[in-house]
């Protein structure tokens, strides 16, 4: 089992996690049931707790069966091993960004190191489908090291879809961010342009 993108690893979970939820109301409903019999029956039982301990161990063992199936785990933990094909690093401050490139075109299949700097407030950095969906986030901490140089928060990438993503803060750091109008002043429209995957995704 593998997913290729969050879209696709929501949707498993949304299935699995409905199916679960019907499961835990029938302990409920079972529950009330016995309570409202004329003859009412005591639910602390063997078969009660054994339907109780399947539920802790589905639910337990679905994490993790599927945690290493989540496409960026895998890349996360053995990020040391990887070099990204390409890097873009720039900063942010007093709610502009600041030294970034007007589109980034990757091509399907490439990983990619985004390296935000922050100047002086903690912010966000969220890349949306154009359906308004992450792609993927990563808080924006500001800071400098002992020698005065700013601190990186860097996100490691592999694009296995094509598309347009826009780019935003993903952190609230003030309403400075926002117009009168509500307008998202951080927001950049199709900032990452991803090409060449096959339909449905992959190269």
């Amino acid at each position: 089992m593998s997913f290729s993108n969050s879209l696709e690893l929501l949707a498993f979970h949304e299935v699995a996690y409905t199916i679960y939820a019907f499961m835990i109301i029938s302990v409920i409903a079972w529950f009330g049931y016995n309570l409202t019999r004329k003859k009412a029956k005591s639910v602390v039982r063997i078969s009660f707790y054994g339907y109780i301990a399947f539920l802790v161990a589905g639910g337990v063992g679905h994490h993790i069966f599927t945690y290493n199936t989540i496409p960026w785990v895998s890349q996360d933990i053995t990020r040391h091993k990887i070099t990204p094909d390409a890097t873009y690093t720039f900063e942010v401050e007093h709610h502009k960004w600041v030294g970034i490139p007007k589109k980034v075109t990757i091509q399907c299949g490439q990983t990619v190191e985004f390296n935000v700097k922050s100047r002086d407030l903690v912010y966000g950095f969220g890349l949306f489908r154009q359906d308004g969906s992450m792609v993927l986030q990563m808080q924006v901490n500001p800071g400098r090291d002992v020698n005065g140089i700013l601190d990186s928060n860097d996100i490691l990438w592999t694009f296995r879809h094509n598309g347009s993503f826009d780019l935003t803060s993903t952190e609230y750091s003030g309403p400075a961010q926002y117009a009168e109008d509500g307008k998202d002043l951080m927001m950049v429209k199709n900032f990452v342009e991803v090409v060449g995957c096959k339909e449905g995704g992959q190269s």
